[in-house]
């Protein structure tokens, strides 16, 4: 069975994660507050979408961005916030080699309608 979900605007790219990464001081994070709030996002949209436990899945997740400024390596790292996001929902129990088979990448320009589609389908 095949599953989708679709999360609105852009998830954090890597020069993001690393810029907040360096803020901190102390106890205080800015990455955390924002890989938690991107992940809730994700688990939030996948609990609505999906209500049972998957196994194994791949992935092909579409990244639909406002437009070309960001390199795409950049874009993909987003990846990290739906797979915790996934974990966190219950759809899967882990994100390791043993829940997460194949993962695939598209990219696409809507400048009105930046998104994040993700296919998943459960494999044996």
């Amino acid at each position: 069975m095949t599953y989708k979900i679709v999360i609105p605007g852009e998830l954090p790219d890597t020069n993001t994660i690393i810029t907040e990464s360096k803020k901190g001081r102390g106890k205080w994070q800015p990455y955390n507050e924002i890989k938690q709030t991107n992940t809730n996002k994700v688990a939030w949209i996948a609990k609505s979408k999906i209500k049972k436990k998957l196994n194994k899945i791949n992935l092909e997740i579409t990244w639909i961005c406002k437009n070309k400024r960001k390199d795409k390596d950049n874009i993909m790292a987003g990846t990290k916030f739906i797979l915790d996001g996934l974990v966190a929902a219950g759809v899967i129990k882990n994100d390791g080699w043993k829940e997460i088979g194949d993962i695939s990448h598209k990219f696409k320009v809507d400048k009105d309608n930046p998104r994040v589609e993700v296919k998943i389908k459960e494999v044996s």
